[in-house]
């Protein structure tokens, strides 16, 4: 087994280097920056695909400041290239800036978020304010930008103006680098004060892309394709790369061939059909068995199948863009029978009402991570045959659609259920988590063929709300066999949970109270609990959970 730590959150490239972090070499995309002959370059991928590692590698790699950063990329793909490419490190004056914090509840505090922002920017070059090269009142502005005390002029000037006083400087052209772009956008939209923001914006990269002499390069990286007329309208020599094109396709994400190597490296063979079940599936251009490299790395750290990537907040946008929408909900429950849809995807984002523009909503979720396109319908009309790529995003969809029949269950939120649940007060569990069942039989049409993966899928996302006490485990070997779920606590003294999901089927079994028995007679004859006492814990409860049409039956024992 390898002997190198995890650099879990952990997006600094230097610092992983220095730390001698497992990395996975994406050097090569330096190569093909070079090689870009466009001047504004805006690559999209999902959020915690790589993004700002690699854009830190970049910094890295071209800042004129860092000349002793040889010793970074020693031992990676770029160092063997010919001297074209390796003349480049630390050629270049660098700004590196994101946008990734410039979320608020109002555009005034946007500003403010955008003020410091530009403040730790210019934190880098504060040797500027000792250069005989900078004139007085360009000194006083660059003083002004460092104590946040600028006006919404020098503000939206700020980039342009930085880049100036630095190609003087230097004598040299600029690299410039804006991570997370569109994280100011979007929140603005789920905040409610789009309009002006996009009016900031709109002026603020136009000041900056266009005719800007004092630039060499520009690389942009977000999570979606803002409409080019809402904020890129001036920029000239721009160029975009989605998760439908080819170039830079393999630069994000870990690929089969890389995921190989980490199974091995980490000698996690074991797990490694779960593990593709879990976070592979993505595909980006024509290259496909994309791994989640977030998932990943917390994966390896915890040695637990659960859904980390889902768990943030960054799922606002896409659960207030799905509120509203009946259309697109009918085609969710689809996706979550594991059937491919036929949609019309449009990549570039309108975000101003996407809630009612369903093709916008499914360019979205592909370019968010949440779908991921198995056939190519007709190219020029933008029609896409798109499914869930793996069980973490199913995951997310079953919560959600918790969300939209929750509110329905009157008495019923999921604390009140979880809580019965753990405290063993299991009448009462079993009678709202039945109650819950019937709302979602009455809201969803469960085909019997997915009907036992339906339900594992939603108790495993309804369960995610335990995850401060509980791990929440599914599908792993256990005694002779693999149990659906089960719940550990991390107090060991508390009470711990198997779960098993049966489908009567008529062919096998005269009666649902058959299916339950069947369902014991798998728990006991596999071992499932052996796990759990060979670790010490004493307090296991078992649960059948057995499904005919509208119908459940529970036995708890």
């Amino acid at each position: 087994m390898i002997n190198k730590g995890i650099g879990i959150g952990v997006s600094d490239f230097k610092t992983i280097r220095i730390r001698d972090n497992y990395y996975i070499d994406k050097s090569m995309y330096i190569k093909d920056i070079i090689d870009n002959q466009s001047g504004v370059i805006l690559v999209t991928r999902p959020r915690r695909f790589g993004k700002t590692l690699n854009m830190s590698m970049l910094k890295y790699y071209f800042d004129c400041r860092q000349k002793d950063n040889r010793n970074l990329f020693n031992g990676l793909k770029i160092m063997e290239q010919e001297e074209k490419y390796t003349s480049k490190l630390g050629y270049y004056p660098v700004i590196y800036i994101t946008l990734k914090d410039v979320q608020n509840v109002n555009y005034e505090n946007m500003l403010l978020d955008m003020k410091t922002a530009m403040m730790d920017m210019y934190q880098e070059h504060r040797y500027l304010l000792d250069s005989d090269k900078i004139y007085p009142e360009e000194k006083a502005r660059i003083t002004d930008i460092l104590f946040a005390k600028e006006d919404e002029v020098v503000l939206k000037n700020s980039i342009k103006d930085l880049s100036k006083y630095l190609n003087r400087y230097y004598e040299k052209p600029v690299i410039l680098l804006v991570d997370e772009y569109d994280v100011p956008l979007q929140n603005a939209y789920v905040e409610g004060y789009y309009d002006e923001a996009v009016k900031f914006f709109k002026t603020f990269y136009g000041v900056t892309f266009k005719d800007n002499p004092y630039l060499e390069k520009t690389v942009i990286t977000g999570v979606s394709r803002v409409a080019k007329e809402s904020i890129f309208s001036g920029a000239n020599n721009f160029k975009v790369y989605t998760v439908l094109d080819n170039e830079f396709a393999d630069y994000f994400g870990i690929t089969e061939e890389e995921m190989d190597k980490v199974i091995e490296d980490f000698k996690v063979q074991d797990d490694k059909e779960e593990i593709k079940r879990w976070y592979d599936g993505y595909k980006i251009g024509e290259v496909e068995g994309i791994y989640n490299p977030w998932s990943i790395l917390n994966y390896l750290t915890d040695r637990k199948l659960m859904p980390y990537w889902v768990n943030t907040s960054s799922n606002d946008l896409i659960k207030l863009i799905l509120k509203n929408s009946e259309t697109v909900k009918e085609k969710i429950e689809r996706l979550l029978k594991d059937e491919a849809i036929e949609v019309k995807i449009d990549l570039e984002t309108v975000i101003v009402g996407i809630e009612n523009n369903e093709d916008n909503i499914w360019g979205l979720m592909l370019g968010t991570g949440y779908l991921k396109v198995v056939e190519t319908v007709n190219i020029a009309e933008g029609i896409y045959k798109v499914e869930l790529p793996n069980y973490e995003i199913k995951l997310l969809f079953s919560q959600i659609i918790d969300d939209w029949f929750r509110n329905k269950v009157i008495g019923n939120d999921l604390k009140s259920i979880l809580k019965d649940l753990i405290t063993l007060n299991l009448e009462e569990y079993e009678e709202k988590f039945k109650i819950l069942v019937r709302e979602m039989f009455s809201y969803m049409d469960v085909g019997e063929n997915t009907a036992e993966n339906f339900y594992h899928a939603f108790v495993l996302g309804m369960l995610v709300g335990l995850k401060d006490s509980y791990y929440v485990n599914s599908n792993r070997e256990s005694g002779i066999g693999r149990y659906d779920i089960m719940l550990e606590p991390k107090d060991k003294n508390g009470n711990s949970f198997i779960m098993e999901f049966k489908i009567y089927k008529e062919d096998k079994e005269k009666t649902i109270e058959e299916t339950i028995e069947n369902a014991k007679k798998q728990i006991k004859e596999k071992g499932y609990e052996q796990n759990l006492i060979e670790r010490g814990f004493k307090n296991i409860t078992k649960m059948v959970y057995a499904f005919k049409g509208k119908e459940l039956k529970m036995e708890i024992y």
